[in-house]
Order: structure tokens, then C-alpha cells, then sequence
């Protein structure tokens, strides 16, 4: 399996958003803010920022980091009182 980072890709208008498409696997287009996410192989990011970046009508591109945040917690332990309560309503 393919390992995937995320590209939020800030566009001028929106019409130009479905063109992003041959690109990436395009999971996400906001209207109000104007920003396409924009997945594809984390080999080819490099490459896929300098290609959307001479697009005319995209304003920015900026690279998601999410593959990198650590989310295994370690001290991780339920609050007693919150347990007591979850219990309750059972």
C-alpha cells in the first residue's frame, strides 16, 4: 500500500477545482474558503507542489502534515469521574 499525504491547494476560483483531479484523488473542495485537498503519493509530493504551484489559478499550495503527528498518546488514563458517570447510564 501506496503511503498518501494530504495537499491543501488555495485556488482563485472554483471552476478550476475539478481540473485538480488529474493530479490526485481530490477528497475535499471548500466553497466558502476556497481550498481543494488534494491526496496523492508521498514520493511524488515534491514533484506534485512545484506542478500545482504554475498553475494559473491556484493561489497556494501547502503540504498537510499529518502523517507526521504522533498519535499514540502515553499517558492516556480515563478520568475517574467521567468513568463513574458512563457507567450510570447504563
Amino acid at each position: 500500500m501506496n503511503e498518501r499525504q494530504g495537499l491543501i491547494v488555495y485556488v482563485h476560483q472554483l471552476k478550476h477545482a475539478k481540473s485538480l483531479r488529474k493530479y490526485g484523488h481530490v477528497l475535499y473542495i471548500s466553497r466558502r474558503q476556497k481550498y481543494v485537498v488534494l491526496y496523492c503519493d508521498r514520493e511524488e509530493i515534491e514533484m506534485m507542489t512545484t506542478k500545482l504551484q504554475r498553475l494559473p489559478f491556484v493561489k497556494d499550495v501547502v503540504k498537510s502534515y499529518r502523517p507526521f503527528v504522533k498519535t499514540e498518546y502515553e499517558n492516556a488514563k480515563p478520568d475517574k469521574a467521567k468513568e463513574y458517570d458512563y457507567k450510570a447510564g447504563l
